[in-house]
């Protein structure tokens, strides 16, 4: 077993450059959110990622300017953690319509999906 942090570092390659690429793809990013990333690593040691949206929730609840729901789950209007508008939903499921995966789904579809996040989290929704 290597006890040394240098011999642990020799058995690794020296010269790992990586792309411009990646660092295109997150220059967006903003810190502190939440990004999930789907990598995948090839036997020769080559790799691909795929950076997604953050979760509907973390949109809702920075969108409504709360850190946590409601304990009022699927009653917005009797203790409300906060509010959106049909605008704010719309613009979230915008940001959720460029992941891969979901640019097939109508925006009609994913607004009222996360209309259904907004009423788990406690937030109401006004028109």
């Amino acid at each position: 077993m290597r006890s040394s942090s240098s011999s642990l570092a020799s058995s690794f390659p020296s010269e790992l450059t990586l792309p411009l690429a990646p660092a295109a793809r997150t220059a967006n990013l903003v810190a502190g959110t939440p990004t999930p990333v789907l990598i995948t690593i090839q036997p020769d040691r080559t790799f691909a990622f795929v950076v997604k949206s953050p979760p509907t929730m973390h949109l809702v609840k920075t969108a409504a300017g709360i850190e946590t729901g409601s304990g009022e789950t699927g009653r917005p209007n009797v203790a409300p953690a906060g509010t959106l508008s049909m605008k704010h939903v719309y613009e979230i499921a915008k940001i959720k319509q460029r992941d891969e995966h979901l640019r097939h789904i109508p925006l009609e579809s994913l607004a009222k999906s996360v209309l259904g996040s907004c009423r788990s989290a406690g937030v109401a929704v006004v028109p």
